[in-house]
């Protein structure tokens, strides 16, 4: 059973990348932020005392369902109030000082011995990477993220998902290809 520290130290380790997927999800900060809020707490309250190796899949499911619940109130919401513009859903991009790969940093800081060309160019490819993954369709999208950022297996993910590992595969080939393809138009070879 997980202590209130483990949960805790799990809690911090996680709330910047669900942060991140919900804002490429909802693409509203205020939202994402009030997502992963509920997440964390219906994780705590419901699931608090389960064995530390269970809080990843769980809280992604909840973080999941929480996103879901956003969008089908939201839909209500337009349903009923679709004259008032303060219902639609934003554009915003994201905090600008969140860096999608700020979790592949280097344990190395190169930025004091690259040149500002170098520096410039590095943060040009991490953004257009970002703006190619939120661009890409909400499956895909939630797939690539779950297998690549947050690196769970196949068959957790598909949990996470709601899913079959099938699909999951499918999800995450078809983004692999249109990043690779849109990242390749942009002149971007990773």
């Amino acid at each position: 059973m997980a202590t209130e520290q483990e949960l805790s130290d799990f809690l911090k380790s996680v709330e910047k990348r669900a942060f991140k997927r919900c804002v490429y999800h909802v693409r509203d900060e205020e939202a994402a932020l009030d997502i992963v809020q509920d997440s964390m707490m219906k994780l705590a309250e419901h699931y608090g005392d389960k064995p530390p190796a269970e809080l990843p899949l769980l809280f992604q499911r909840i973080l999941s369902n929480c996103t879901l619940d956003w969008f089908r109130r939201q839909k209500t919401r337009r349903a009923l109030f679709s004259n008032l513009s303060d219902f639609d859903g934003g554009d915003g991009d994201g905090p600008a000082d969140f860096d999608l790969l700020e979790s592949l940093a280097a344990t190395v800081d190169t930025r004091e011995t690259e040149s500002a060309e170098d520096s410039t160019r590095r943060a040009q490819i991490f953004y257009a990477i970002e703006a190619e993954i939120a661009a890409l369709p909400a499956r895909q999208r939630e797939a690539f993220l779950l297998r690549y950022w947050e690196d769970m297996d196949v068959s957790e993910t598909a949990a996470a998902m709601g899913c079959s590992e099938g699909s999951v595969k499918t999800h995450c080939s078809r983004a692999v290809h249109a990043l690779g393809k849109a990242l390749k138009a942009k002149g971007i070879q990773l």
